[in-house]
């Protein structure tokens, strides 16, 4: 009898060991494309790499954003002058936010209190309070042509603004609402990303082949140096090691790895299609990027360098986004 019951045991145990990996597989977060010339959603499974379902959106989706507490994901929908917000984890919709204008490219101060909003189509950048629940629009700011993508230093005092058509860096102080100061880059400033020590910004040059360093450690800034990347910088995403940043060269069609301490760049990964936005997996092994002009979202296997999987998404497939990400 006690046999019997040790090999009962033994079994159920074994069945637990081989189930709880795929259970724990089947529970991973989806993962988000936003499909911008088809106004929706692509939602991906990360174990079968298939699409499930495609949400609606308002026109021109670009950007996406999660809120601080990880509650939901919001959608930037540029020409319907709305915020989507979707649950990370079931991938329904949770509301839609009406009267927000021009949302292109957004982000939330690390403080949680502000949500900064860039207005690509109409030159102006806007703050908005948060509290966790609503949003209430403190001061429209008006720049030159075309800003682009946001970065807030740690200590959420400071936005950092490109703008791409007129060929600079602006910078906004939250705690008055103003520009603090403004500084020319190289052609076509897109995104951009601050270093750990705050020191330093890198900002992709769409119009060129690199990133631009600017020290930002005094009073004035100071453009530092040029980090050959390739053709059509865009994108960052950090490493998650906390000394690496990916950065997408959209017309080169590769990948580049910059390390932060040196700011040079250390690797070069092909990416087919135009890469754009980039994600990454929490074991900090697969890139997730939109294969822009393709209409895919690709996965780079970062031990490999080789391209492992693509997914057929909607029409200029932009921002990426999941829940189960490595340190952002």
């Amino acid at each position: 009898m006690k046999s019997s019951f040790l090999f009962r045991l033994g079994a159920a145990l074994l069945a637990l060991a081989v189930l709880s990996p795929l259970a724990a597989r089947a529970q991973r977060a989806p993962v988000f494309v936003l499909n911008s010339l088809d106004a929706s959603v692509s939602v991906i499974d990360p174990v079968s790499w298939q699409e499930t379902r495609r949400i609606a959106t308002g026109k021109e989706p670009h950007h996406l954003y999660m809120t601080p507490d990880e509650k939901s994901v919001i959608v930037a929908n540029a020409l319907s002058d709305s915020l989507t917000f979707i649950d990370p984890r079931t991938a329904e919709v949770q509301k839609v936010v009406p009267g927000i204008v021009d949302p292109y490219h957004l982000r939330f101060s690390p403080d949680m209190k502000w949500l900064v909003i860039a207005a690509n189509r109409l030159n102006h950048v806007d703050l908005y309070r948060w509290n966790g629940q609503d949003l209430q629009l403190a001061r429209r700011l008006s720049t030159g042509k075309t800003p682009s993508h946001i970065w807030i230093d740690a200590r959420s005092t400071t936005a950092y603004v490109s703008v791409q058509d007129s060929d600079e860096l602006i910078a906004v102080d939250l705690a008055t609402q103003q520009i603090r100061w403004q500084v020319p880059t190289g052609k076509m400033p897109a995104d951009v990303f601050g270093t750990p020590d705050g020191k330093s910004l890198l900002v992709g040059l769409t119009g060129a082949d690199g990133v631009q360093v600017f020290d930002i450690s005094g009073k004035e800034p100071r453009a530092a140096k040029l980090i050959k990347t390739g053709n059509g910088a865009h994108a960052f995403r950090s490493a998650g090691d906390g000394r690496h940043v990916f950065v997408s060269n959209r017309v080169a069609n590769t990948i580049s790895k910059i390390d932060l301490q040196t700011l040079e760049a250390v690797a070069s990964f092909a990416a087919p299609g135009g890469p754009d936005c980039m994600d990454l997996s929490a074991d900090g092994r697969l890139l997730y990027f939109t294969s822009r002009w393709a209409r895919k979202l690709s996965v780079l296997d970062l031990q490999t360098g080789k391209l492992v999987q693509q997914v057929k998404v909607g029409r200029s497939p932009h921002g990426v986004w999941t829940l189960d990400h490595a340190t952002r």
